[in-house]
């Protein structure tokens, strides 16, 4: 009786060429249905079906659209949507075989293969070893059913075979006789040698011919592939096998390994190494692809030998064997009867059609739970919210379908009473009678644990709770020792707790990270109206990164743009609001259907069982939560967590924050990071359990013992505590107390400083200004330290009459409150001359440094630092003049007191090196300039950094040296580095990134490219006056360079750009920069970057001010 709906066809026959069908519908004993005008097909199937009867079988034959493995997968999940009742699929047709097989039984043409498992030869990754494939899809995709392992076993047995192949050419004579194409071909079947290729050997009128390509021996052309061996002339002395075509052999069945891949094996060499290396006997393209859907056979009909030497005419014999072989095989094929037991599935909720990604971690979790010695508990762990409740329900869905005897049943595991209800539930679909609802759990661990159960897996999703499981209570005992143990049977648990995750599947357990960028997307674009964001993906990843690409925030952020009709940008200006509006958003609930309806949903309060499950397992583990919530999340160095107690404790309470994947470490660094969603929620739950103002003044105090002075060796120390610093002095609690904080705040604003972020410090600075002023009085020595450093901040912002004004009102009110020779004071008229030498006030400058210096070297000492620092700020002064005899002596005395004093490393000692460079170069040393400049920028990244400003006039000032030896496309390449990281650091203002500017033009006119050197020094010119004044040095050098270049061209041609052989000369051109070499700069070239040494406070010490090496300003020009 035909089948009353697709339901009923439990075979399905998979064909990739239109010769393989006609094979097998040639030998159905009866055809129900062509093209689906009877049975149909779902909606999106774009499959081709004939449906007929072989023996007592009910077969659907479907044709694929083309040959490969992504071609036979999307064929085989449309048949799946579509035959629901599909068991058993076979893939019949044509293949390549493998001439001698790991058996040493010849395979000949029209012979049979039938595949026991399938080796997707192509799938792996390509090493400098060369290429690594994964494993056998036998392990990976799934095992055929029980019965179909079994027959296959049974058909190897001798007689067994000789069965079968005599049956099988019984059948290859009925479809013989019905139509000749199916007759043996009678033609040689022959076999080369592996290493001899089907190609052009004479050239004659094919000269260029790809056959004649000496660098791939392989490479044939398609004239030559379409060409038989006879007509193409293939050598004789060259075959290693033949057969009479016109003997009368019978085909012989094989079965074994079979290779499977997207492209058409041809090479006689490749297939030798895949025989030898994985016993294959056959090649072919679509196996794979099915055996990834439905369990399945590979049964094909050999028409070559994998090699170049191909040819159709063993085509539709081998098609014909293949089908018979094919319908010999469903005679022998039984499937179980379902009645025999009964498959049970009690799971919660429906196949997430919005179900993307996961695929590593589903096949793996496949691998472990479908191999026959794989572990019979495993883990799934990740944090809340990641979707381990998706992939444990992907994965039952995926089990229930590829094994029709496994049993599914899903606990939920919120309390111990879900457990229980869930257990009494299973064992009344079980029918296990006469039972009390307190020994619903016992009956049930037995009943699985007997082997008469059969195959089962069972689901505990969301089992956090360590005690409930592995401890138990008074009133309730553990649940561990209600896991029923079979052969048969699997058991999954989803987890947010690590720990408890290995205590109960110990190493077998997966951790489920956060999702990436494309799946988040693609997630997004499942959970929103088609189209939604159409034309707005930049849109959409800023979106998931607010949403940490966390699978429940996005699910919630699309059901609230769904519910409100609104745009994604919209959503994202909802996430920028104030902290409360953030939370009061992600806590809103949402519609889920995949979720559980009495279970907290949304993302601010997803975690709230979790941080009261940590409280009560670790009080330390549960404070510093709290303190890495009240400051940056991202890289929290781990001297931070007080050590409140052993070594043993802390790493026990930081292993329980990752445990429940809170905090993840930096690998190397020990940075830790806590995640931004959690950190968000962290901090609400604080505010609910009214703990947010008590643990952020816990965490400033704490800041307040570890944070680093900006001493040179604490750099990379001060620069992990800067974000976490300038998160916690900027919240409202700590305004308040600005004066209990003070000395950290000023801290904090010098590391900025050091770090050439001065915006940022000035607004600290002006906040302890202001503290001090109230606290300590206008006139207080610290007071005064802080007003000069906001001084020294504005000049490096370029803000020089506001510096000079602050510094002149700083060194008389020291003069007066402290005298003259008092350290502090010293410091003033210092930082006050370099003020008056950046405006170009030289003389004022001088004067005041000398003053300085004198008194210096009489109270400190020839020798001391500071006493250095003010030689080297009166050698700056000289250069300004053009001095550069006194400029250069005093530069040598002291880059080499400072080599032995403070060392060859020190940022004072790299300063007095540049400052000595560019001595040289205003002298025309330029090789002696070189030198020194290449040898501290070797040191200067290293040091302070590659972004650091003083690295970067290191570059330019090498950059220079470049231009000076006519090296003018080497210049460009620095100089455009230079002036990029500087607007990017600095902010395209700054008077550095104006200087980066002005050489950058420079060097464009020396490369004849006029127009944009104009272009860029008018843009350097307006701003330098905006900001310098008309009058100001670095202005008048601009000014006349345009002038000057604006002359030239409306007079004369553009100049022609240097050749490359210019371009790259270490000479440079006399006339270059003519006389101007040992004068001022001048407009006639680009302007040098001294290094200029003001005189800055470090924090050490509130009571006395200390000096700190400066920064390089200089201009060029």
């Amino acid at each position: 009786m035909r089948p009353k709906s697709r339901s009923g066809f439990a075979v399905a026959i998979i064909c990739a060429l239109p010769i393989e069908a006609d094979a097998v519908e040639a030998l159905f004993d009866e055809t129900y249905d062509r093209l689906g005008k009877f049975y149909g097909k779902q909606p999106g199937d774009a499959n081709a079906y004939i449906n007929g009867r072989i023996g007592e079988h009910d077969i659907v034959l479907c044709y694929l659209p083309g040959m490969g493995i992504g071609s036979a997968a999307s064929v085989a999940s449309s048949l799946r949507v579509s035959y629901t009742g599909v068991r058993l699929a076979l893939v019949v047709g044509i293949c390549g075989g493998a001439p001698y097989s790991s058996s040493d039984q010849n395979i000949f043409l029209g012979d049979v293969i039938v595949s026991d498992a399938v080796v997707e030869y192509d799938f792996g990754r390509q090493y400098p070893g060369g290429f690594q494939r994964k494993t056998d899809v036998k392990d990976i995709l799934g095992r055929p059913e029980r019965a179909i392992r079994t027959l296959l076993a049974g058909l190897k047995g001798k007689k067994t075979r000789i069965e079968f192949q005599d049956q099988m050419y019984q059948h290859l004579g009925i479809i013989q006789q019905s139509e000749t194409q199916w007759q043996h071909p009678r033609y040689e079947d022959i076999l080369y040698q592996a290493s001899y290729h089907h190609k052009h050997y004479s050239r004659g009128s094919t000269d260029n011919c790809c056959c004649f390509d000496s660098g791939n021996t392989e490479n044939i052309c398609s004239e030559a592939l379409e060409e038989s061996c006879k007509k193409l002339g293939c050598d004789e002395k060259k075959i290693s096998r033949r057969r009479d075509g016109t003997e009368a052999v019978k085909a012989s069945v094989h079965i074994g390994k079979v290779a499977s891949a997207n492209t058409v094996m041809k090479s006689g060499e490749h297939r030798d190494k895949i025989i030898k290396a994985e016993s294959v006997i056959g090649f072919e393209m679509e196996g794979a692809g099915v055996w990834d859907n439905i369990s399945c056979i590979i049964i094909k009909g050999v028409c070559d030998y994998a090699d170049s030497h191909k040819s159709k005419y063993w085509q539709a014999y081998a098609a014909a064997t293949g089908a018979s072989a094919a319908k010999t095989f469903l005679e022998y094929w039984t499937p179980t009867h379902r009645e025999e037991r009964k498959r049970h599935w009690m799971v919660p909720f429906r196949k997430n059609p919005q179900f993307v990604g996961r695929h590593d971690e589903i096949l793996k979790l496949e691998q472990w739970i479908t191999h026959q010695s794989g572990p019979s508990k495993v883990g799934v762990c990740g944090l809340g919210g990641v979707g381990k409740t998706q992939v444990a329900l992907e994965l039952a869905y995926r089990i229930r379908e590829r094994d029709s005897e496994c049993s599914i049943f899903w606990v939920p595991c919120f309390s111990y009473e879900s457990v229980e209800q869930a257990y009494t539930s299973i064992a009344q679909t079980l029918g296990i009678e006469d039972m009390k609802p307190a020994e619903a759990k016992d009956r049930v661990k037995a009943y699985f644990s007997h082997e008469d159960a059969g195959e089962w897996l069972l689901i505990f999703d969301n089992a956090d709770d360590i005690n409930m499981w592995m401890q138990g209570s008074d009133t309730h005992p553990a649940l561990k020792d209600f896991l029923p143990q079979s052969e048969h049977g699997h058991i999954i648990f989803t987890t947010r707790n690590r720990k408890l995750a290995v205590k109960l599947a110990s190493s077998y357990v997966i951790s489920i990270p956060d999702q990436d960028r494309d799946t988040a997307m693609k997630i997004l674009e499942k959970s929103l109206p088609k189209n939604h964001f159409q034309g707005e993906s930049n849109t959409a990843t800023i979106l998931l990164e607010h949403l940490a690409f966390l699978p429940l925030a996005i699910i919630q952020a699309a059901a609230y743009i769904n519910e409100n009709s609104m745009r994604l940008k919209d959503y994202i200006d909802l996430l920028q609001e104030q902290e409360a509006d953030v939370v009061e958003l992600l806590s809103a609930d949402f519609e889920d259907e995949g979720r559980y309806k009495d279970i907290q949903n949304p993302v601010a309060t997803t975690w709230w069982i979790s941080f009261q499950q940590i409280q009560h397992l670790d009080n330390l583990a549960s404070g510093y939560l709290s303190l890495m919530a009240c400051i940056n999340p991202r890289d929290i160095p781990q001297s931070f967590l007080p050590r409140l107690a052993s070594k043993k404790k802390v790493n026990d309470a930081v292993g329980l924050l990752k445990a429940y994947s809170f905090v993840s470490e930096q690998a190397g660094e020990g940075l830790l990071s806590l995640h931004r969603l959690v950190h968000l929620a962290t901090r609400n739950w604080m505010r609910k359990e009214n703990q947010f103002t008590q643990n952020i003044l816990k965490a400033i105090d704490r800041l307040n013992e570890v944070f680093p002075d900006n001493s040179h060796g604490n750099r990379k120390l001060w620069q992990q505590y800067l974000p976490h610093a300038l998160l916690v002095v900027g919240e409202s609690e700590i305004q308040h107390r600005r004066e209990k904080y003070v000395d950290l705040l000023q801290n904090v604003g010098y590391c900025l400083w050091s770090d050439g972020r001065y915006n940022e410090a000035e607004e600290l600075e002006v906040q302890v200004i202001e503290t001090r002023k109230q606290v300590l009085g206008p006139e207080h020595p610290d007071t005064l330290t802080s007003m000069a450093d906001l001084a020294l901040t504005y000049q490096y912002q370029g803000q020089w009459k506001i510096a000079e004004k602050l510094g002149v009102q700083v060194m008389e009110t020291r003069k007066q409150v402290l005298g003259l020779e008092h350290p502090d004071t010293l410091t003033s008229i210092a930082n006050l001359a370099l003020t008056y030498r950046d405006q170009g006030r030289w003389n004022e400058a001088e004067e005041l440094q000398t003053e300085e210096l004198n008194i210096c070297s009489k109270v400190l000492g020839p020798e001391h630092p500071d006493t250095l620092t003010s030689i080297a700020n009166l050698a700056s002064i000289y250069r300004n003049q053009g001095r550069w005899k006194e400029a250069g002596e005093l530069e040598v005395q002291v880059m080499e007191t400072r080599k032995q004093v403070l060392g060859p490393e020190h940022p004072d000692t790299l300063t007095s090196m540049s400052n000595l460079a560019s001595i040289y170069w205003n002298q025309g040393r330029w090789k002696e300039a070189e030198e020194l400049q290449t040898e501290e920028l070797n040191i200067c990244p290293k040091v302070l950094g590659p972004e650091h400003p003083n690295t970067l006039t290191s570059i330019a000032n090498l950059a220079l040296t470049y231009w000076s030896q006519g090296r003018w496309k080497e210049a460009e390449e620095l100089e455009i580095q230079v002036m990029e990281t500087r607007k990017r650091v600095l902010g395209p203002e700054h008077p550095d990134t104006l200087t980066s500017t002005h050489n950058l033009a420079y060097t464009w006119e020396s490369l004849g490219k006029l127009n944009d050197a104009l272009k860029l020094m008018e843009e350097c010119l307006e701003l330098r006056t905006k900001l310098f004044g008309p009058d100001h040095p670095d202005t008048i050098s601009s000014s006349e360079a345009f002038s000057d270049w604006l002359q030239a061209k409306d007079s004369s041609p553009a100049k022609t750009p240097l050749s490359a052989a210019q371009q790259d000369s270490d000479q440079y051109s006399p006339n270059l920069l003519g006389h101007h070499h040992l004068t001022v700069p001048s407009s006639d070239r680009p302007s040098v970057e001294l290094a200029s040494e003001p005189i800055k406070p470090k924090p050490a010490s509130a009571k006395h001010q200390k000096r700190l090496f400066f920064k390089r300003i200089f201009q060029r020009g």
